[in-house]
């Protein structure tokens, strides 16, 4: 029985490759009579169809380096010989027929070499014996050589043929893989071997996609499909000479001969998605043919995965088994990459235990959100999020199970810390003014921290950095973006900018909801400034002591934040801040305080009426700007123009303001900054980053 090998034209380049290749047919050598049919030298192709002279000489000079390398003594010079005549035999030539002495190039260095290794061997001349488009006279004249001579090996060159006219021709561009197939379909060999630079079929180019993996076994049909559709590590043509014969094919990597391999045969296909191939701005997702199974059910899942990565598919259209899609060829590859992630790619399921501290509204609609997106979640990034700790500020309850009750009493930070598996998360959504100092812990004990409590990061600067340090040091996360302007990414903008180099001049954050809701409402004559404040602390808006809002509390909590993410050290003493109402107001009670502020009306009336005349609206406004020795810090009401970004503002809106040395024009970001579900979402955000 005859087993055929083919190499292609990387497993020939060079001596030590046509090296690799020789062990290989000789470990094959041993079970059985060999056909070995190669390409041309990787390039030698293109070469010779450039009918330029400067390569045909580069092209020999790279012949006889690999003769040079491989032989010594009188092989050497006769093989020399031989290749300078069959050199200027190709110069001679028609230059259509030029290209074809590629393959005879390097089958007759093969040739030569596997008898000097003792080889009783052949070379055969496929001009003579492949004969295109006409089969029963090509295995006819292939067999009747192969019996008429007794030989170990033979060697034939691929891609090369005959015409009906008699004229040498080719196979096509691959063709070598079609010759192999045609040798042992004539032969009916027991073992067809395509041999390249890639360990088989994969499930997509990894030259386009790193996350390719090798397919072990296929059926024709879908050897077929991928090939005919870019997968060219298989000609397409090779498919039928072999399926037709009932000969297995198997692809594999010279270079790694004893590694993974795709074998393809009269077999079903293991799995419901082959791979996915492209040729040019068409991806083609090739399919199974199991019964009831129809590319079309795919194009919903496909779609929905492209336009989650912003590209949107011109066409697709269901053919058979297989899904055709046509995107932009601009974003092809990140199309291909995203497809073979979504149907090829198992994400290995990572559990995600959340510990969350806090009962209020952020709280609830963060919970609600879990339960809401957790298959979605798990889907998109791999995460499963469990929901295993939970705490009011009187009691909690912690279940690794999944399903923690609330009716323990006692310290819910140790409890954590002695429970929590490692890789956990402890979610702070309390407004507790002494948490934070147990984060280290947290932190020390491989417990990352997500944060929407503020107050954890204005105190001491001295805190703030350790708190930092001992996440760094633990290589756990330490996230708290909701701590300003809620679901907006202010935090994270500004901390890209300082850790680029890129140094802050100014930063005007306007990133109080209750005094942007209050100033928004506000209009002289109609309800009252006590009135508005009194609503808002009603409707939840303002610290359970709305004070807090109106002598800039909260926005300078806000403001000590910023600074100390884009790198600025700032400590709350050195902010000037000045109430939005008169300091008097903001002591006693808050009885006391409504009604000073009722008092207080016809000046704000006043004040309001007067911006109002000079075109401008009124905003709280914390800044910070670059001076000649540092920085200046300060908090007040302010009347900005209609040509500033925060004149638009409406309702709870926020907006941060920066300016830096590398960019001529400020980062505006701007958007809702308050509500519960956007708040929460944020913190999901902190938590699957």
């Amino acid at each position: 029985m005859y087993r055929v090998l083919k190499f292609g034209g990387s497993s020939v380049a060079s001596a030590t490759n046509i090296s690799r290749v020789l062990d290989i047919v000789e470990k094959e050598a041993a079970k059985g009579k060999v056909v070995l049919v190669s390409s041309a030298i990787s390039g030698c192709t293109d070469a010779l169809l450039s009918g330029d002279e400067t390569q045909f000489q580069e092209m020999e000079r790279r012949h006889r380096d690999i003769i040079k390398r491989l032989f010594t003594g009188e092989d050497r010079d006769t093989l020399q010989q031989r290749l300078d005549a069959l050199f200027q035999e190709m110069r001679q030539s028609p230059v259509e027929e030029q290209v074809t002495f590629g393959e005879i190039f390097s089958t007759t260095i093969l040739s030569a070499k596997l008898v000097t290794e003792g080889y009783k061997t052949v070379w055969l001349d496929s001009r003579e014996l492949v004969i295109k488009d006409n089969e029963p006279l090509t295995y006819r004249n292939i067999r009747e050589s192969l019996q008429a001579t007794e030989a170990d090996i033979f060697v034939a060159p691929g891609f090369i043929c005959r015409n009906a006219a008699g004229k040498v021709d080719t196979l096509g561009r691959g063709g070598s893989d079609y010759s192999a197939a045609i040798y042992a379909a004539a032969v009916n060999a027991d073992s067809l071997q395509i041999w390249t630079d890639v360990p088989g079929i994969m499930t997509a180019n990894p030259k386009q996609v790193p996350a390719a993996r090798t397919i072990p076994r296929m059926s024709y049909e879908a050897a077929l499909d991928m090939a005919s559709h870019g997968a060219k590590v298989l000609y397409a043509p090779t498919v039928a000479p072999a399926m037709a014969a009932g000969i297995d094919i198997e692809i594999h990597n010279t270079f790694a001969p004893d590694g993974k391999f795709t074998l393809i045969g009269a077999f079903p296909d293991a799995s419901r998605w082959i791979g996915v191939a492209s040729d040019g701005p068409v991806i083609r997702l090739v399919g199974a043919n199991m019964p009831g199974m129809d590319g079309q059910d795919a194009a919903e899942t496909a779609a929905r995965a492209l336009r989650e990565v912003g590209i949107a598919a011109r066409k697709m259209t269901a053919d058979g088994p297989s899904l055709a899609i046509e995107v932009k060829v601009a974003v092809l590859d990140q199309a291909l990459r995203t497809l073979h992630r979504t149907f090829f790619q198992e994400m290995p399921v990572k559990e995600v235990n959340l510990f969350v501290a806090g009962h209020g509204a952020v709280a609830r609609a963060l919970l609600q959100m879990v339960h809401e997106s957790a298959q979605a979640v798990l889907e998109r990034t791999g995460k499963q999020l469990r929901i295993v700790g939970l705490a009011n500020s009187r009691q909690y309850g912690i279940d690794l199970g999944g399903e923690p009750v609330i009716n323990r009493k006692g310290d819910y930070i140790q409890a954590v810390l002695e429970e929590a598996p490692k890789g956990s998360i402890f979610v702070d959504a309390t407004d507790s003014e002494t948490l934070y100092l147990r984060y280290p812990e947290l932190l020390e004990a491989g417990v990352g921290i997500v944060s929407s409590n503020r107050r954890s990061f204005a105190g001491s600067y001295a805190d703030f950095a350790a708190i930092h340090l001992s996440a760094r040091e633990n290589g756990v996360p330490l996230r708290y973006e909701t701590t300003v302007g809620a679901a907006l990414p202010i935090l994270e903008s500004i901390a890209r900018g300082a850790n680029s180099c890129d140094e802050v001049l100014s930063i005007e954050a306007i990133v109080s909801c209750t005094l942007n809701q209050i100033l928004s409402d506000y209009r002289p004559g109609g309800a009252s400034f006590a009135t508005l404040v009194r609503q808002a602390q009603e409707r939840g808006l303002t610290e359970p002591d709305p004070r807090l809002d109106l002598g800039g509390r909260d926005a300078l909590r806000k403001l000590l934040i910023l600074s100390r993410e884009a790198g600025i050290p700032l400590e709350e003493s050195e902010v000037e801040v000045q109430p939005i109402v008169p300091a008097n107001l903001l002591q006693g009670s808050l009885a006391s305080f409504y009604d000073g502020l009722e008092a207080y009306e016809s000046e704000w009336a006043r004040q309001a009426l007067e911006a109002e005349q000079q075109g401008f609206r009124r905003r709280f406004v914390a800044s910070l700007e670059k001076t000649g020795n540092g920085y200046r810090a300060g908090i007040g009401l302010k009347k900005v123009p209609p040509v500033h970004p925060a004149y638009y503002l409406r309702g709870t809106e926020n907006a941060i303001i920066v300016r830096s040395a590398f960019h001529p024009y400020p980062l505006v970001i701007q958007g809702p900054g308050e509500g519960a579900r956007e708040a929460a979402s944020s913190i999901l955000n902190d938590i699957l980053r």
